[in-house]
């Protein structure tokens, strides 16, 4: 490693107490990872340099949002050539789509994309219109298959993620594995089709296979432009909210979460990434302020990066939600109930892992919170 090597991004932090955004130089020294801060507009250190544990170079592309010391800042260009040159190419976008067939394995298949090195960026459990499944099978339109491809990509949820790595296209189709689930349990008995897939139609996942058509079809399922995309899978009935917090989500548990969730017989509904900021945080849990001691350190944690929030179903009033997430400090949940989401994943009582809805009442509002009101 090169020892004087240092990363440079212009970022922006907004702050709200002078309702601004201010810039602000940060340098990062992947030699031991600390970091330092200059005032872009007055030419001053605002940070000098610091050992920062919780900043890694893989966070560091544009459009991200980081957070150094409680402040979230978004990287929004290179603050010199050699960053861009280093770091610039690296970076691939591709899209992932679980489909309808292997749903009930999502989790199973985000924890083998965390493994193989990928960040996911975007994620949103939605269901396609048949107008949508026919833009999406815009390559197809000619084959004798495509209304058969069409009914099985509308016959239930889909999960589509924007995932990032190096040659992110290329590295996730190998993943994937051949598109004929059976052809792929010869030729490569690990990949996720032989793993999950049927047959050439129902093979579990999906990957573009090029830069233009990964750009295209991610641009379906979660466009630029503003307007939300496919529905989600929200329900709004017999439900309860869970988020799986910020620092879970970059620890790579994303995956084994949701799959102690489906292992204890609990139903996901709707599922969706989102990068809260301070307002929004604020705002969903203000039933806390003043109650909770720990109320500040809670919302910058849940702004520290990006959430995955969860419609649960609660079909079973004998076994709530509430229960298997346990208390609310892990030492105390590890103690006390075990097996309990908290006492598995959480650390502290700030990244316990989970936030989920404490009054019954309440699950349906926290629902529509993230699936009615964010989701727009």
């Amino acid at each position: 490693m090169n020892h004087s090597e240092r990363f440079v991004f212009i970022t922006e932090w907004y702050d709200p107490n002078a309702s601004l955004y201010r810039r602000y130089e940060l340098l990062y020294y992947p030699e031991d990872g600390s970091v330092e801060m200059h005032d872009v507009k007055n030419h001053r250190t605002f940070l000098k340099r610091t050992k920062y544990d919780d900043l890694h170079l893989e966070d560091l592309f544009i459009g991200n949002k980081v957070n150094v010391f409680s402040r979230q800042l978004v990287l929004t260009d290179y603050g010199d050539q050699y960053t861009a040159r280093q770091l610039g190419s690296r970076k691939e976008k591709t899209l992932a789509l679980i489909k309808p067939d292997a749903i009930s394995k999502v989790g199973e298949i985000i924890e083998i994309i965390n493994k193989a090195g990928f960040t996911i960026t975007k994620l949103k459990m939605m269901t396609l219109s048949r107008k949508e499944a026919t833009d999406f099978h815009i390559d197809h339109h000619s084959k004798p298959f495509l209304n058969e491809l069409i009914q099985f990509i509308t016959s239930g949820p889909v999960v589509a993620m924007e995932i990032l790595r190096d040659d992110a296209i290329c590295e996730w189709k190998r993943l994937l594995g051949h598109a004929n689930s059976q052809m792929a349990r010869a030729d490569a008995p690990g990949s996720l089709r032989a793993l999950f897939g049927t047959d050439g139609i129902r093979n579990a996942a999906h990957g573009p296979d090029s830069v233009a058509c990964a750009a295209r079809e991610m641009e379906l399922f979660f466009p630029s432009s503003g307007v939300c995309g496919p529905a989600n899978t929200a329900k709004f009935t017999n439900c309860t909210c869970c988020i799986i917090k910020p620092h879970a989500v970059s620890e790579g548990l994303l995956g084994k979460i949701l799959i102690a969730i489906r292992d204890a017989g609990f139903e996901i509904s709707a599922m969706q990434m989102f990068s809260m900021d301070r307002a929004n945080v604020e705002e969903f849990y203000e039933v806390y302020k003043g109650v909770v001691s720990e109320y500040n350190e809670m919302v910058t944690e849940m702004y520290s990066g990006p959430c995955v929030a969860l419609e649960i179903q609660q079909n079973n009033p004998a076994k709530t939600f509430r229960e298997f997430c346990g208390p609310a400090d892990p030492e105390i949940a590890r103690h006390l109930r075990p097996e309990t989401l908290r006492a598995v994943f959480g650390k502290t009582k700030i990244q316990n892992a989970v936030h989920c809805t404490d009054l019954p009442e309440d699950g349906l509002l926290e629902v529509q919170y993230f699936f009615k009101i964010l989701d727009n």
